[in-house]
């Protein structure tokens, strides 16, 4: 395998379908830990604060893998890696800047559902068309890396096993 080429569309999905199983775990335990800390019995009590913790982990652990190896517990395992555009490490900032903008992926298609006032399955299928349309983007880039990729100045390769 070439260390230097993109891995498949199909490979890059596998990886964030297991991060995102990975990460079930990762908000079950923060979550649980936030709750116990500050004693929440109810589900409503300290809800923002919650949701605010979550994203600062969920943060942490992204920029956290991605700048000290380039790859998360679920890229090693599918051997993918985040370099930056030429090849080197990706710092701090530019790891932050990618995990903002690949929110992309979900906040339009959920934004436009909210919009519309989407009920039932319209409120699964407008976000889920967002990602597919996303994921396509890939085609639009000549080295096969997706729009939030080329945004952040980064890039998916292969890792040899």
């Amino acid at each position: 395998m070439n260390t230097d080429t993109t891995p498949s569309l199909k490979r890059r999905l596998a990886s964030m379908m297991y991060e995102a199983m990975l990460l079930f775990g990762v908000v079950g335990v923060t979550g649980a830990l936030f709750s116990m800390l500050f004693q929440q019995r109810h589900a409503l009590y300290l809800r923002h604060a919650l949701q605010l913790w979550l994203l600062v982990v969920i943060t942490s652990y992204f920029v956290w893998f991605w700048t000290k190896s380039g790859q998360t517990l679920a890229m090693k395992t599918w051997r993918i890696r985040l370099v930056t555009a030429d090849g080197r490490q990706v710092d701090i900032r530019r790891a932050f800047f990618r995990y903002l903008i690949a929110w992309l992926w979900v906040l339009p298609g959920l934004a436009l559902a909210w919009l519309a006032g989407a009920r039932n399955w319209s409120l699964a299928i407008i976000p889920a068309m967002n990602m597919v349309l996303w994921a396509l983007t890939i085609y639009l880039d000549p080295q096969r890396q997706f729009l939030h990729d080329r945004l952040a100045g980064t890039r998916i390769i292969n890792v040899a096993p």
